[in-house]
């Protein structure tokens, strides 16, 4: 099995230095293993096809040497989209006021689903304001979680997107990374570089 954990420890300083934040590293299994790495850029703006690039490029040295993986498999680089994926304890406070779906590991009060306004953590605990009120899960217990499409969401999109930063200025726009796909081999490993308009 592969630790996708020991992989986002050794690959998260290196994004950090070059401006990107680690979403999360997943393998899937199919007819071609595929290592999916999600980043985002620090800045907030959409990833392009260069920042996915560079990210492959740098990714691809620190597998190359660690080599954590055996056989051959893909390297797929994404961004996680409007409507992305909480993964960590510190996603929950950075989108806080956001609406967001929630699905535990078990039940708790009866329910595995949740959806409802973020408050924040404290004291390893998700603080969700749901219909009935303020409704607190256990963060260890949460088996998925992703941001709902909003127009709170999108409007605040917007509004980072009004601001750019000089880098971005530079860059292609964010729909270039709609079908963007960069690709060659290297040992025994197929790398494809990709952009996503959505979370997976």
């Amino acid at each position: 099995m592969v630790d996708t954990n020991s992989i986002a420890q050794m690959i998260e300083p290196s994004l950090g230095a070059m401006g990107y934040r680690l979403v999360r590293v997943l393998m899937t299994s199919g007819r071609r293993a595929t290592l999916q790495v999600m980043a985002e850029r620090l800045d907030d703006l959409p990833i392009t096809h260069d920042d996915c690039a560079e990210i492959s490029r740098s990714v691809s040295a620190i597998l190359d040497v660690a080599d954590p993986i055996a056989g051959a498999y893909t390297l797929e680089i994404s961004s996680p989209g409007i409507d992305r994926p909480l993964v960590r304890p510190q996603d929950y406070d950075r989108f806080r006021g956001f609406e967001a779906k929630i699905e535990l590991a078990l039940p708790f009060d009866g329910r595995r689903r949740f959806r409802g306004r973020l408050i924040g953590t404290a004291g390893g605990v998700l603080r969700l304001l749901t219909e009935g009120g303020e409704t607190r899960l256990p963060l260890e217990a949460v088996a998925r979680a992703k941001l709902i499409l909003t127009n709170d969401l999108i409007a605040a999109r917007q509004r980072v997107l009004s601001n750019p930063h000089p880098r971005q200025a530079a860059s292609s726009p964010p729909n270039s990374l709609t079908h963007g796909t960069r690709e060659h081999h290297g040992h025994d490993r197929h790398i494809r570089a990709t952009g996503t308009a959505s979370s997976r």
